[in-house]
């Protein structure tokens, strides 16, 4: 059967890799095309559109390149219809998949949506337009079930990939030494920075987050750095300070991590999986104003880090817009870095949330469920014709 699959994000490359690895094992005859990024492109098939060309975040930058989505939007529906796939599988990315998902719906082609949008936490009106255009929802967190059933739209748990992925990175998880030894670290305790995984999200998280992680010489600061962020954007802000960085291995920096100072979003459900002590941060354009708006208006959750609202209690701290400042990061610090208590009773939480995000295996029983699906599709479309 023929594949096209829409990630527009990092996660939702390394997400949609893992399920072509799998797709691949149940259906010999496979084909993929689709927008996405280096490791779906490791796994086979055509790329035609990676997602560095699609990462537009928050209202400003939308606005400003708002051309550049639209010939995006434009080449994949030409793409897709020349390609007339068997599914379409949207991965996450709302803003463009569920306009893609409309145009598939009014084309006959079958939407797979892997990975639900968070409607649950904003913009859950969008749920209209997941049962309008949207054959089959695959979700990745146990709530996200009651959420589609309050709104009348059934959908398949499947458990959390990243279960998937950290199997994996533990099969083939290398000595702390050699981790040391490859990136010029010494054998300090390690203070992990994540600042996100775009150019602007990082330069305006990065430099607070410096500001702040100065004075604790008995740790080394390491930041996780992005490959396909230029690397000068990392040094231009690090200055003549003298913080490593180390590319394409966030999975190694967290298993050997202390405590880590975290941008909001996938990094902090991967930290926590991690056992790592975190403090999450995040701030976006608009200051004051969006920060009244987006928690008056849009928030539909008490937190917005994905290990609070699995827990559903504030177990990390979450400095967002206006609290994200130099002096509450630094206090934070203190208290994750030096009270005992404090930090075990955050790792009490994260064995909890372990618990609560299932066994490894979700990408086996997505693809199996999907290709079990198209199959019975296709036997029952072949009846119809016989009859």
């Amino acid at each position: 059967m023929k594949y096209y699959l829409i990630a527009g994000e990092p996660s939702g490359d390394l997400h949609g890799s893992n399920l072509m690895k799998e797709l691949a094992k149940t259906d010999s005859s496979a084909q993929f095309r689709y927008f996405g990024g280096d490791l779906m492109e490791r796994v086979g098939g055509r790329l035609v559109k990676h997602y560095r060309e699609m990462a537009f975040m928050g209202f400003v930058d939308v606005l400003l390149n708002i051309r550049t989505i639209k010939r995006n939007m434009e080449f994949c529906k030409k793409d897709l219809l020349q390609f007339n796939p068997d599914v379409l599988i949207l991965i996450d990315y709302p803003g463009f998949n569920l306009r893609i998902a409309k145009f598939a719906k009014q084309n006959n082609i079958k939407v797979y949506y892997y990975i639900s949008p968070k409607l649950w936490a904003w913009k859950e009106h969008r749920v209209k337009k997941v049962k309008a255009f949207v054959d089959e929802m695959f979700t990745i967190f146990p709530f996200e079930t009651e959420f589609y059933k309050k709104h009348s739209f059934n959908v398949h748990y499947v458990g959390n990939p990243l279960m998937d992925s950290l199997e994996e990175f533990k099969n083939k998880k290398q000595a702390k030494e050699h981790f040391l030894a490859a990136n010029n670290l010494n054998d300090k305790p390690i203070l992990a920075l994540l600042a996100g995984s775009r150019i602007k999200e990082i330069k305006r998280m990065l430099p607070t987050v410096l500001k702040a992680t100065e004075g604790f010489p008995d740790f080394q600061l390491v930041i996780s750095g992005v490959n396909n962020i230029d690397k000068n954007v990392y040094y231009n802000i690090i200055g003549n300070k003298n913080i490593p960085v180390v590319f394409n291995q966030t999975y190694d920096l967290l298993s050997f991590a202390h405590t880590a100072v975290v941008t909001s979003g996938t990094a902090t459900l991967e930290t926590a999986l991690f056992n790592i002590p975190q403090v999450v941060v995040f701030k976006t354009e608009g200051g004051i104003l969006i920060d009244f708006l987006f928690r008056n208006f849009f928030l539909k959750t008490t937190w917005v880090s994905l290990p609070n609202i699995v827990l559903q209690k504030g177990t990390i701290l979450e400095l967002i817009q206006k609290e994200f400042t130099v002096k509450r990061v630094n206090n934070e610090l203190k208290k994750l870095l030096f009270e005992e208590s404090y930090r075990d009773n955050i790792l009490k939480d994260y064995k909890q949330l372990r618990v609560l995000m299932g066994k490894a295996g979700c990408s086996e029983r997505t693809a199996t469920l999907m290709v079990n699906m198209l199959n019975r599709t296709t036997t029952q479309n072949k009846e119809q014709k016989d009859v």
